[in-house]
């Protein structure tokens, strides 16, 4: 069938990309599920960090790539060996599938599936190749972005990318389910496990870092604080419940500390600025994607001295089938407004200037709602 999606053909292009444009929207072809996968009508999909780090060239990935991997869809069609999904199905899309069976599989989230990682470094489904195709004489294949592609119409994904919802969740919110609100929330509840009274720092708030904040301050337990350089964030934090907001220097000023703190910028120095926020037998969480390059220096004797713990972890050490019904329930319930994390809806001929929105920090998530 034909598709419309949003294809990256070159990484490090020049700035602004509403000009370099290095998402071009093209028509596709998209071969029916095969076994064990499902074709999906993609409703919404968030425009999130991880894809500007391929954009820009932070996450080095094969091209051509369909990029996009937050997202929310309508099963369409079920291939053979599906199991535990029917046509009709509300689902979002999760960008790690896991298989279950290899040994990281067993690790409660703690540690990414091997299989999906293997996948998703080769820009393939986790049956194995490509589903899309250019719709041009030449047919080259495109490469899959994370084993989901959701800037696309439509998508064919393996069903361990998928988790079924209910048909009452609006897109603009299922979609950060897969991706913010696991990455965030998980950090604070799976990585971090703050006990009553305990007080949580989030460092860098973007989209995953609200959704972390979003889920200290339903979590109820202790005092929550917002850090961030830019006071319009600081001034969004308060308004969603925290109890405190400051930029990096006046935590140092003021010597601000924290139980339990989580670094969601991604970058050497917020790791930093979380550390040294860290209180006396506290748990620094990290769950930002710096370069691979980048370094932090901090002093190894204060993990001894103070007892602390420096936990890494990787969406949110989520078990996504676990828990994304877990903040489904929370939002259903009032008690996590993941709507908050919405910064605007666009739509996907808007996918070039949304990544300037983002590298330029203008908003938290964006969210593409198909029609």
């Amino acid at each position: 069938m034909k598709i419309r999606a949003a294809v990256l053909t070159t990484m490090e292009a020049e700035r602004p990309f509403a000009d370099s444009a290095p998402l071009s929207i093209e028509e596709l072809e998209l071969d029916p599920p095969q076994d064990g996968e499902v074709l999906l009508r993609m409703t919404a999909a968030g425009v999130c960090h991880s894809d500007l780090s391929v954009v820009d060239g932070n996450r080095p990935r094969p091209l051509p790539m369909a990029l996009g991997h937050e997202g929310a869809g309508v099963v369409e069609k079920v291939g053979p060996g599906v199991e535990g999904l029917e046509v009709g199905d509300h689902v979002v899309t999760v960008f790690l599938p896991r298989c279950g069976e290899c040994e990281n599989c067993r690790t409660d989230g703690k540690l990414p599936c091997s299989r999906g990682t293997e996948s998703n470094n080769a820009g393939y489904l986790p049956g194995g190749g490509e589903r899309i195709r250019l719709h041009r004489p030449d047919g080259s294949d495109v490469l899959h972005h994370l084993g989901v592609s959701a800037f696309a119409t439509h998508a064919v994904v393996n069903q361990a990318s998928v988790v079924r919802i209910g048909e009452d969740v609006p897109p603009e919110v299922a979609a950060p389910l897969g991706c913010a609100v696991l990455t965030g929330g998980g950090a604070v509840v799976n990585a971090g496990q703050p006990e009553e009274g305990d007080s949580i720092m989030v460092v860098g708030l973007g989209g995953v870092g609200i959704a972390a904040l979003l889920t200290a301050v339903g979590l109820g337990k202790g005092r929550v604080i917002g850090v961030d350089a830019q006071e319009e964030k600081l001034s969004r934090a308060r308004e969603l419940g925290a109890d405190e907001a400051y930029t990096p220097a006046q935590v140092a000023e003021q010597g601000s500390r924290a139980d339990l703190v989580i670094e969601a910028a991604g970058h050497p120095r917020a790791f930093e600025t979380a550390f040294e926020a860290t209180a006396v037998g506290g748990r620094t969480v990290t769950v930002g994607l710096p370069s691979p390059d980048a370094e932090s220096v901090i002093h190894p004797v204060v993990l001894t001295s103070e007892a602390r713990t420096v936990v890494g972890s990787y969406l949110g050490s989520a078990v996504p089938s676990r828990d994304i019904p877990r903040y489904e329930d929370l939002w259903r319930r009032g008690e996590l407004a993941v709507e908050e994390l919405v910064s605007s809806t666009i739509t996907l001929d808007q996918i070039n200037e949304a990544m300037d929105a983002l590298a330029d920090a203008r908003v938290v998530r964006q969210v593409i709602v198909f029609e």
